[in-house]
Protein backbone atom coordinates (compact mmCIF):
# COMPACT_ATOMS: atom_id res chain seq x y z
CA UNK A 1 0.00 0.00 0.00
CA UNK A 2 2.49 2.27 1.12
CA UNK A 3 4.95 1.34 -1.74
CA UNK A 4 1.89 1.68 -4.46
CA UNK A 5 1.39 5.91 -2.66
CA UNK A 6 4.85 6.48 -3.30
CA UNK A 7 4.68 5.23 -7.00
CA UNK A 8 2.02 7.67 -7.86
CA UNK A 9 3.22 10.47 -6.27
CA UNK A 10 6.20 9.70 -8.29
CA UNK A 11 4.23 9.34 -11.36
CA UNK A 12 2.59 12.48 -10.66
CA UNK A 13 5.40 14.44 -9.99
CA UNK A 14 6.84 13.41 -13.18
CA UNK A 15 3.83 14.79 -14.91
CA UNK A 16 3.77 18.38 -13.04
CA UNK A 17 7.57 18.60 -13.28
CA UNK A 18 6.87 17.30 -17.47
CA UNK A 19 4.03 20.52 -17.65
CA UNK A 20 6.63 22.59 -15.99
CA UNK A 21 9.41 22.01 -18.48
CA UNK A 22 6.80 22.09 -21.42
CA UNK A 23 5.57 25.46 -20.23
CA UNK A 24 8.93 26.51 -19.46
CA UNK A 25 10.18 25.69 -22.63
CA UNK A 26 7.09 27.15 -24.31
CA UNK A 27 7.76 30.75 -23.18
CA UNK A 28 11.16 30.98 -23.85
CA UNK A 29 12.40 33.29 -26.50
CA UNK A 30 13.42 32.11 -29.57
CA UNK A 31 17.00 33.80 -31.14
CA UNK A 32 15.70 35.45 -34.39
CA UNK A 33 18.84 37.09 -36.86
CA UNK A 34 16.84 40.00 -38.90
CA UNK A 35 19.48 41.42 -41.39
CA UNK A 36 18.18 44.90 -42.54
CA UNK A 37 20.23 46.38 -45.77
CA UNK A 38 21.55 49.65 -44.13
CA UNK A 39 22.86 50.32 -40.44
CA UNK A 40 19.83 49.11 -38.22
CA UNK A 41 20.33 52.93 -36.37
CA UNK A 42 18.41 54.71 -39.60
CA UNK A 43 15.10 56.44 -39.22
CA UNK A 44 14.07 54.28 -42.38
CA UNK A 45 13.88 51.51 -40.11
CA UNK A 46 12.04 53.53 -37.53
CA UNK A 47 9.05 50.31 -37.12
CA UNK A 48 11.37 47.47 -36.66
CA UNK A 49 13.45 49.86 -33.96
CA UNK A 50 10.32 51.24 -32.19
CA UNK A 51 8.89 47.58 -32.20
CA UNK A 52 12.19 46.48 -30.31
CA UNK A 53 12.24 49.22 -27.72
CA UNK A 54 8.69 48.65 -26.99
CA UNK A 55 8.47 44.95 -26.40
CA UNK A 56 6.65 43.96 -29.06
CA UNK A 57 9.17 41.15 -30.72
CA UNK A 58 9.11 40.27 -26.57
CA UNK A 59 5.91 40.24 -26.22
CA UNK A 60 5.77 37.22 -28.96
CA UNK A 61 8.97 35.43 -27.70
CA UNK A 62 11.09 36.71 -30.14
CA UNK A 63 15.01 37.99 -29.24
CA UNK A 64 15.92 39.97 -32.39
CA UNK A 65 19.01 40.57 -33.92
CA UNK A 66 19.49 43.03 -36.48
CA UNK A 67 22.70 43.03 -38.82
CA UNK A 68 23.53 44.91 -41.30
CA UNK A 69 23.93 43.59 -44.94
CA UNK A 70 25.10 45.52 -47.73
CA UNK A 71 21.53 46.49 -49.74
CA UNK A 72 18.26 44.56 -49.93
CA UNK A 73 19.79 42.49 -52.58
CA UNK A 74 22.38 40.94 -49.98
CA UNK A 75 19.95 40.84 -47.28
CA UNK A 76 18.05 38.40 -50.06
CA UNK A 77 20.73 36.52 -50.93
CA UNK A 78 21.55 35.92 -47.51
CA UNK A 79 18.69 34.47 -46.37
CA UNK A 80 18.19 32.73 -49.58
CA UNK A 81 22.08 31.09 -48.06
CA UNK A 82 20.54 30.04 -45.22
CA UNK A 83 22.34 32.75 -42.88
CA UNK A 84 19.21 34.34 -41.70
CA UNK A 85 15.16 33.63 -41.84
CA UNK A 86 13.92 36.32 -42.24
CA UNK A 87 15.65 40.56 -43.33
CA UNK A 88 14.34 43.80 -44.54
CA UNK A 89 14.75 45.02 -48.38
CA UNK A 90 12.27 46.89 -50.83
CA UNK A 91 9.46 45.21 -52.13
CA UNK A 92 11.17 45.11 -55.62
CA UNK A 93 14.21 43.29 -54.22
CA UNK A 94 12.61 39.35 -54.64
CA UNK A 95 11.57 40.70 -58.72
CA UNK A 96 15.43 40.74 -58.87
CA UNK A 97 16.74 37.83 -56.94
CA UNK A 98 13.74 35.42 -57.37
CA UNK A 99 14.70 35.36 -61.33
CA UNK A 100 18.34 34.49 -60.42
CA UNK A 101 16.92 31.28 -58.07
CA UNK A 102 16.89 33.03 -55.07
CA UNK A 103 13.68 31.31 -52.64
CA UNK A 104 12.83 34.48 -51.09
CA UNK A 105 9.55 36.14 -51.03
CA UNK A 106 7.95 39.37 -49.43
CA UNK A 107 6.14 38.88 -46.65
CA UNK A 108 4.59 42.04 -45.82
CA UNK A 109 5.16 45.78 -47.08
CA UNK A 110 5.06 49.17 -44.73
CA UNK A 111 2.87 51.23 -46.89
CA UNK A 112 0.99 51.55 -50.14
CA UNK A 113 3.06 54.24 -51.71
CA UNK A 114 6.41 53.97 -52.93
CA UNK A 115 9.49 54.99 -51.07
CA UNK A 116 11.05 56.86 -53.75
CA UNK A 117 10.33 60.86 -53.30
CA UNK A 118 11.46 63.82 -56.44
CA UNK A 119 12.41 66.58 -54.60
CA UNK A 120 13.21 70.06 -56.22
CA UNK A 121 14.91 73.13 -55.47
CA UNK A 122 11.85 75.29 -55.29
CA UNK A 123 13.44 78.36 -56.58
CA UNK A 124 13.90 76.30 -60.05
CA UNK A 125 10.13 76.22 -60.58
CA UNK A 126 10.03 72.27 -61.39
CA UNK A 127 6.26 71.49 -60.73
CA UNK A 128 5.84 68.41 -62.84
CA UNK A 129 8.24 65.34 -63.79
CA UNK A 130 7.97 66.74 -67.17
CA UNK A 131 9.71 69.75 -66.10
CA UNK A 132 12.79 68.17 -65.43
CA UNK A 133 13.67 67.76 -68.55
CA UNK A 134 17.59 69.75 -69.01
CA UNK A 135 18.01 69.83 -65.83
CA UNK A 136 20.43 68.12 -63.39
CA UNK A 137 19.35 65.83 -60.34
CA UNK A 138 20.98 63.44 -58.03
CA UNK A 139 20.40 60.21 -57.02
CA UNK A 140 22.10 57.47 -54.55
CA UNK A 141 23.83 55.31 -57.46
CA UNK A 142 22.69 53.96 -61.01
CA UNK A 143 21.84 50.08 -59.31
CA UNK A 144 19.31 51.57 -56.78
CA UNK A 145 15.49 51.10 -56.62
CA UNK A 146 14.60 54.61 -56.31
CA UNK A 147 17.10 55.15 -59.49
CA UNK A 148 14.90 52.77 -61.81
CA UNK A 149 11.66 54.44 -60.07
CA UNK A 150 12.76 57.81 -61.62
CA UNK A 151 13.57 55.63 -65.00
CA UNK A 152 10.06 54.63 -64.60
CA UNK A 153 8.42 57.97 -63.43
CA UNK A 154 10.09 59.97 -66.93
CA UNK A 155 8.79 57.25 -69.17
CA UNK A 156 5.66 57.75 -67.76
CA UNK A 157 6.37 61.48 -68.20
CA UNK A 158 7.09 61.02 -72.09
CA UNK A 159 11.21 61.37 -71.15
CA UNK A 160 14.02 58.63 -71.55
CA UNK A 161 17.15 59.27 -69.03
CA UNK A 162 19.07 60.90 -71.75
CA UNK A 163 16.20 64.40 -71.44
CA UNK A 164 17.86 64.84 -67.78
CA UNK A 165 21.38 64.88 -66.32
CA UNK A 166 21.55 62.26 -63.83
CA UNK A 167 24.20 62.01 -61.31
CA UNK A 168 25.03 59.04 -59.05
CA UNK A 169 26.11 60.66 -56.04
CA UNK A 170 26.34 58.13 -53.21
CA UNK A 171 24.08 58.28 -50.25
CA UNK A 172 25.64 61.42 -48.80
CA UNK A 173 26.14 63.00 -51.83
CA UNK A 174 22.68 62.50 -53.23
CA UNK A 175 21.38 65.25 -50.57
CA UNK A 176 24.75 67.09 -49.84
CA UNK A 177 25.30 68.40 -53.38
CA UNK A 178 21.32 68.70 -54.08
CA UNK A 179 21.54 71.39 -51.21
CA UNK A 180 24.68 72.82 -52.00
CA UNK A 181 22.81 73.89 -55.01
CA UNK A 182 24.98 71.50 -57.90
CA UNK A 183 21.65 69.97 -58.75
CA UNK A 184 17.74 71.17 -59.49
CA UNK A 185 16.26 68.10 -58.04
CA UNK A 186 16.94 64.99 -56.51
CA UNK A 187 15.37 61.42 -55.88
CA UNK A 188 15.69 59.45 -52.85
CA UNK A 189 14.38 58.54 -49.47
CA UNK A 190 12.62 60.72 -47.06
CA UNK A 191 15.22 61.12 -44.52
CA UNK A 192 17.69 62.71 -47.35
CA UNK A 193 15.10 64.89 -48.01
CA UNK A 194 14.71 66.32 -44.56
CA UNK A 195 18.45 66.78 -44.57
CA UNK A 196 18.45 68.54 -47.44
CA UNK A 197 16.08 70.79 -46.12
CA UNK A 198 18.02 71.44 -42.58
CA UNK A 199 21.02 72.37 -44.60
CA UNK A 200 18.80 75.28 -45.28
CA UNK A 201 17.56 74.49 -49.08
CA UNK A 202 13.72 75.64 -49.56
CA UNK A 203 12.17 72.03 -51.42
CA UNK A 204 8.91 71.54 -53.04
CA UNK A 205 8.08 67.88 -53.73
CA UNK A 206 6.39 66.34 -56.79
CA UNK A 207 3.36 64.72 -56.52
CA UNK A 208 3.65 61.56 -55.98
CA UNK A 209 1.19 60.63 -58.42
CA UNK A 210 2.80 61.40 -60.79
CA UNK A 211 6.22 59.00 -59.75
CA UNK A 212 6.36 55.51 -60.61
CA UNK A 213 4.98 53.39 -58.16
CA UNK A 214 7.49 51.02 -57.19
CA UNK A 215 7.42 49.21 -53.79
CA UNK A 216 7.67 50.70 -49.90
CA UNK A 217 10.14 48.61 -47.61
CA UNK A 218 9.13 45.28 -47.35
CA UNK A 219 9.84 42.23 -45.02
CA UNK A 220 11.36 39.09 -46.55
CA UNK A 221 11.37 35.70 -45.68
CA UNK A 222 12.96 32.37 -47.44
CA UNK A 223 10.48 29.82 -48.58
CA UNK A 224 12.23 27.59 -45.94
CA UNK A 225 11.24 29.61 -43.27
CA UNK A 226 7.69 30.50 -44.37
CA UNK A 227 6.68 26.63 -44.87
CA UNK A 228 8.73 25.30 -41.49
CA UNK A 229 8.89 28.45 -39.00
CA UNK A 230 5.63 30.18 -39.76
CA UNK A 231 5.09 31.46 -36.11
CA UNK A 232 8.38 33.22 -36.10
CA UNK A 233 6.94 34.76 -39.33
CA UNK A 234 3.67 36.12 -38.63
CA UNK A 235 5.07 36.99 -35.10
CA UNK A 236 7.87 39.26 -36.98
CA UNK A 237 5.38 40.67 -39.40
CA UNK A 238 2.78 41.60 -37.15
CA UNK A 239 5.28 43.46 -34.57
CA UNK A 240 6.71 45.28 -36.82
CA UNK A 241 3.23 46.52 -37.85
CA UNK A 242 2.68 47.59 -34.56
CA UNK A 243 6.02 49.41 -34.89
CA UNK A 244 4.62 51.08 -38.07
CA UNK A 245 1.34 51.97 -36.39
CA UNK A 246 2.33 53.79 -33.47
CA UNK A 247 4.19 55.61 -36.10
CA UNK A 248 1.12 56.49 -38.00
CA UNK A 249 -0.77 57.27 -34.72
CA UNK A 250 1.26 59.86 -33.19
CA UNK A 251 4.50 60.69 -34.92
CA UNK A 252 6.24 63.29 -32.07
CA UNK A 253 5.85 60.04 -29.40
CA UNK A 254 7.72 57.76 -31.78
CA UNK A 255 10.72 60.31 -32.87
CA UNK A 256 10.93 60.03 -28.40
CA UNK A 257 10.68 56.37 -28.37
CA UNK A 258 13.28 56.30 -31.26
CA UNK A 259 16.15 58.80 -29.70
CA UNK A 260 15.82 56.52 -26.35
CA UNK A 261 16.59 53.64 -28.23
CA UNK A 262 19.31 55.38 -30.81
CA UNK A 263 21.28 57.72 -27.96
CA UNK A 264 22.88 59.38 -31.05
CA UNK A 265 19.26 61.25 -32.08
CA UNK A 266 18.98 61.82 -28.61
CA UNK A 267 17.86 66.34 -28.77
CA UNK A 268 16.69 65.41 -32.51
CA UNK A 269 13.48 64.43 -31.84
CA UNK A 270 12.31 67.84 -34.35
CA UNK A 271 14.16 66.02 -37.23
CA UNK A 272 12.75 62.40 -36.71
CA UNK A 273 9.78 63.76 -36.18
CA UNK A 274 9.55 65.69 -39.95
CA UNK A 275 10.71 62.25 -41.65
CA UNK A 276 8.25 60.21 -39.77
CA UNK A 277 5.65 62.18 -40.87
CA UNK A 278 7.30 62.57 -44.66
CA UNK A 279 6.53 58.38 -44.41
CA UNK A 280 3.57 58.74 -43.09
CA UNK A 281 2.01 61.20 -46.03
CA UNK A 282 3.50 59.77 -48.66
CA UNK A 283 5.05 55.74 -47.58
CA UNK A 284 2.40 54.09 -45.07
CA UNK A 285 -0.42 56.37 -46.21
CA UNK A 286 -3.62 54.95 -47.71
CA UNK A 287 -2.57 51.49 -47.15
CA UNK A 288 -6.39 49.77 -46.10
CA UNK A 289 -4.75 47.17 -44.30
CA UNK A 290 -1.63 47.55 -42.38
CA UNK A 291 0.81 45.31 -44.48
CA UNK A 292 -0.88 43.99 -47.42
CA UNK A 293 1.06 43.53 -50.48
CA UNK A 294 -1.23 44.70 -53.23
CA UNK A 295 -0.73 42.10 -56.00
CA UNK A 296 -1.61 44.27 -59.15
CA UNK A 297 1.34 47.12 -58.30
CA UNK A 298 3.29 44.13 -57.92
CA UNK A 299 2.87 43.14 -61.47
CA UNK A 300 3.09 46.40 -62.71
CA UNK A 301 6.38 46.37 -61.19
CA UNK A 302 7.59 43.35 -62.66
CA UNK A 303 6.84 43.92 -66.01
CA UNK A 304 8.75 47.36 -65.50
CA UNK A 305 11.46 45.28 -64.82
CA UNK A 306 11.47 42.99 -67.46
CA UNK A 307 10.81 45.47 -70.30
CA UNK A 308 13.56 47.58 -69.09
CA UNK A 309 15.73 44.35 -68.89
CA UNK A 310 16.81 44.93 -65.28
CA UNK A 311 15.54 40.97 -64.83
CA UNK A 312 16.56 38.93 -67.89
CA UNK A 313 13.84 36.04 -66.63
CA UNK A 314 10.67 36.83 -65.85
CA UNK A 315 9.58 35.16 -62.72
CA UNK A 316 5.84 33.88 -61.88
CA UNK A 317 4.07 36.69 -59.74
CA UNK A 318 2.77 34.15 -56.95
CA UNK A 319 6.71 33.20 -56.46
CA UNK A 320 6.91 36.88 -55.26
CA UNK A 321 5.12 37.13 -52.35
CA UNK A 322 2.49 36.00 -49.78
CA UNK A 323 0.07 37.87 -47.47
CA UNK A 324 -0.78 34.81 -45.68
CA UNK A 325 0.87 36.41 -42.27
CA UNK A 326 -1.02 39.46 -42.59
CA UNK A 327 -4.00 40.08 -40.34
CA UNK A 328 -6.52 41.20 -43.26
CA UNK A 329 -9.61 42.02 -40.64
CA UNK A 330 -7.18 45.48 -39.21
CA UNK A 331 -7.68 47.92 -41.18
CA UNK A 332 -5.00 51.38 -41.03
CA UNK A 333 -6.37 53.78 -38.39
Amino acid sequence: MLKSLFQRFSQASAVALGLGLAFAAQAQSTDVTYLLPAPPNLPAFAPWIIAQQKGYYAARNLNMKFIAAKGGVDVAKQIGAGNAMLGGALGDTPIVVRANGIPVRAVAVLGAGGVTMIATNADANINSIADLKGKTMTVMSYSDTTYYALLASLRKAGLSKNDVNIQAAGPAGVWQLFSADKAEAMAGVPDWVVNAEEAGLKIKLIPQSQIFESMAQSIIASDDAIKHHPDIVRGTVQATLQGMRDIIADPRAAAVTFAKAVPAYAGKEDSLEKIFKLYVEHVYANQTVLGRIDPARLEAVRQFYVSEGIVTQEPKLDDLYTNQFIDTQTAAQ
